[in-house]
């Protein structure tokens, strides 16, 4: 009998009462997931990507970056993937910039809504960014002001909200400052991330508790120590209703070694269900798409449910 006719189990408990309604899916797997792949992934295969994973009803598709193409080679063909991509109605393709020159491509490109992304901790700052902990924000004002005069949308990405591998654990109080000059200088929501996935559910109640404005927020969870999901839930129990996630499981950080595949959708979308919360995505379609990239990449999906679904 396979995963599928098993089915969910039956609940006594309304679980759908602790969570949110619908829960917005921000798919990374297209930017994220892919881009510290050793192998080069060829353009049409992540524009055949990000067509199955519009067609499983997927509507965010962060589509790539427009770093410098030294730091990160795999995303070195942004202008061509956006010239080549069938961009399908409703469905939003944001990407990420890191600066001035960032923003001037993506513009060039025809792009609606950019994600810049800072850092919580100072030697993160320092070796993603080549700039301190407040030196960061210079950096990113230029970037938001032209963006949001040109009505381009703009989403901040904190990094190491949770833990940092050279300076261990970090003071919600100071994920806290980092947000709120994010959305005061413009940001229309900001994502949470456990870039190298220690967060535990006790921590990210703690963090979540000290913003206002959780209806602005967003999570990011890596799964290095098996956690994301239980975390992801636990935001969603705090009143946050966007995650981030990577099809199959897919991604990595090019400046944190340490950091291990994100949240699965697959895997976010199974809970989902089983919850009676919303989310818009066909799961058996994710599941196949995600099989199908794995063979692309030559290794299997490490999504639990994706092997379940698929194997």
């Amino acid at each position: 009998m396979g995963a599928r006719e098993v089915g969910l189990p039956t609940r006594s408990v309304p679980l759908e009462s602790y969570y949110p309604q619908r829960v917005t899916i921000w798919e990374v797997g297209a930017r994220d997931g892919l881009q510290n792949e050793k192998s080069i992934v060829p353009v049409a295969t992540k524009l055949e990507f990000l067509g199955r994973l519009a067609d499983a009803g997927l509507t965010t598709l962060e589509a790539t970056s427009f770093v410098h193409p030294k730091w990160v080679p795999q995303l070195a063909d942004a202008e061509e993937l956006l010239a080549g991509l069938d961009r399908r109605p409703g469905v939003d393709y944001p990407v990420l910039v890191p600066n001035e020159r960032g923003l001037e491509r993506a513009l060039d490109s025809g792009v609606g809504h950019i994600a810049i992304f800072a850092s919580a901790t100072e030697s993160f700052a320092k070796r993603n960014l080549n700039r301190t902990l407040d030196e960061q924000f210079e950096m990113f004002e230029p970037v938001v002001t032209r963006a949001l005069a040109e009505g381009v949308r703009v989403r901040g990405y904190i990094s190491m909200c949770f833990g940092d591998q050279w300076e261990g654990d970090v003071e919600p109080e100071q994920v806290h400052r980092v947000g709120e000059r994010l959305l005061n200088m413009g940001c229309w929501q900001i994502s949470l991330g456990d870039t190298i996935g220690v967060a535990t559910p006790g921590l990210v109640e703690d963090v979540i508790a000290g913003f206002d404005e959780i209806d602005r927020l967003a999570v990011h969870f890596h799964d290095t120590y098996g956690q994301a999901l239980a975390n992801t839930l636990t935001a969603l129990r705090c009143g946050v209703s966007t995650v981030d996630s990577s099809a199959g499981g897919l991604g990595g950080c090019p400046y944190a070694e340490s950091a291990t595949g994100n949240l699965a959708t697959e895997d976010l979308v199974w809970a989902l269900d089983g919850m009676g919360v919303e989310h818009g995505v066909d799961l058996d379609a994710l599941a196949k798409t995600s099989a199908w990239m794995a063979e692309q990449l030559g290794r299997p999906s490490p999504s639990r449910v994706v092997q379940a679904l698929t194997g």
